[in-house]
């Protein structure tokens, strides 16, 4: 293959870590390649010279980066007292898994994170070989197929959640729909927690709220996209995408922590509309800098799975991720996997975000492909959620066109109440 060789793919399956521990890196790195390949804590009957040379994983590269301080997680072995952080790169042959996401899962990230020799480790990314890309159709519509059904060009799309997140009744939540789409919203999702409860069950709120996206659309050539929550058991989440479909509707929304890897992959199979993928519960798979996963590699899992629209979070967020994290998350989002299957999904950025963000989001991220999803930022506007959304839209004008927010602000008076709103 030809190009970026970051991008290419690999004739075996790589993963990257970052790991601490007590003991020699390098007799550490061998248990950690032989737990997840063809070793064990000791030799068996079987083990044979031509079986580990066939199956074995091996180790890439070991890099010590670092010999000070205390252990990040109890329980491991103290070694010599020594804690070193290494970056270690492990491979696999294709042949022991096939070109399985959720038998990559396990192998990438099985019985690691316990073995005694490790007091941190950490995914920090994965490459893999073709037959993962000829297996899995990626995201079905991405950013393209995205802006094809919202009708929104060369700019974000300028989004919403309804709040509050949970209690509202079927006729409460529509007429908030209705107010966002007079808005002139370009995107809505359900809340994560807002499911099929008996206030606000499932089929009668799709019904409602499409009512108003349909009649918006009608009355002015212009149809939010609204992201439905099917999150459910398999066959539920099938019923509810064939409901939205019926319904008019241009998207569905899961929650990828509690669907799992399998659920999104049949649920990808089913889908005739894009998928926007929650990545709530992200925080307890890494939040220690020393456990548990990299965005970067995550994502990748997802994407080939079909997720068409990947939460990151959002720059100056009221959770605990630094904005360096998120521009990374969102670019990593936007980064082919394989250059003749880039599998590339459309960023979204949420949590806390209003007018006063979107310079340094663009002028990070350097890309218009995203999702702008405001709360506050557009129904906490001080003229009313229509002037929110023409703030966020002038905000983002004004970052692309590399104009300060202060010198664009004279003569629109939505954006310049929304940076004495939001600035404070």
């Amino acid at each position: 293959m030809t190009g970026n060789p970051e991008i290419a793919s690999v004739e075996r399956i790589e993963a990257d870590y970052r790991i601490e521990t007590a003991v020699d890196p390098e007799a550490a790195v061998d248990v950690m390649a032989g737990e997840q390949s063809s070793g064990t804590f000791l030799s068996v009957p079987g083990e044979t010279a031509e079986l580990k040379e066939r199956s074995a994983a091996r180790v890439e590269k070991l890099e010590l980066i670092e010999c000070d301080g205390q252990p990040s997680l109890p329980g491991s072995a103290r070694g010599d007292g020594v804690v070193r952080r290494a970056l270690v790169t492990l491979s696999w042959p294709l042949d022991n898994i096939g070109p399985s996401l959720p038998n990559l899962m396990a192998t990438v990230a099985g019985n690691l994170f316990e073995l005694k020799q490790f007091s941190g480790l950490r995914i920090t990314d994965l490459r893999l070989p073709w037959a993962f890309a000829d297996r899995y159709s990626g995201p079905k519509f991405g950013i393209e197929g995205t802006r094809r059904l919202s009708g929104v060009h060369d700019r974000p799309l300028i989004g919403t959640i309804i709040k509050p997140s949970i209690g509202l009744d079927v006729a409460a939540t529509a007429d908030l729909t209705r107010t966002l789409c007079d808005a002139g919203i370009d995107f809505i999702k359900d809340d994560e927690l807002q499911s099929d409860g008996r206030v606000c069950p499932f089929d009668a709120r799709a019904e409602a709220v499409l009512r108003h996206v349909n009649e918006t659309a009608e009355r002015t050539a212009r149809k939010p996209m609204f992201a439905l929550n099917v999150t459910g058991e398999l066959d539920e989440m099938r019923r509810r995408h064939d409901r939205t479909l019926a319904l008019g509707g241009t998207c569905i929304m899961v929650s990828l922590n509690a669907i799992g890897l399998v659920g999104l992959i049949e649920l990808a199979k089913h889908s005739q509309l894009p998928i926007h993928a929650h990545r709530n519960g992200w925080g307890y798979l890494s939040r220690h800098p020393m456990l548990g996963w990299s965005y970067v590699a995550w994502q990748k899992i997802w994407r080939l799975a079909g997720a068409d629209h990947m939460h990151v979070n959002g720059l100056d967020n009221k959770f605990c991720e630094e904005n360096e994290s998120v521009i990374r998350s969102a670019k990593t989002c936007l980064t082919p996997i394989f250059h003749e299957k880039p599998c590339v999904a459309m960023p979204v950025f949420s949590s806390g975000q209003s007018a006063k963000q979107a310079p340094a989001t663009f002028a990070a991220l350097n890309s218009p492909d995203l999702i702008y999803a405001a709360g506050g930022g557009i129904m906490g506007h001080p003229d009313g959620p229509a002037a929110g959304v023409a703030s966020l839209r002038q905000a983002w004008q004004a970052a692309m066109e590399g104009t300060s927010l202060t010198d664009f602000a004279p003569g629109r008076p939505e954006l310049a109440k929304a940076l004495g709103t939001y600035s404070a």
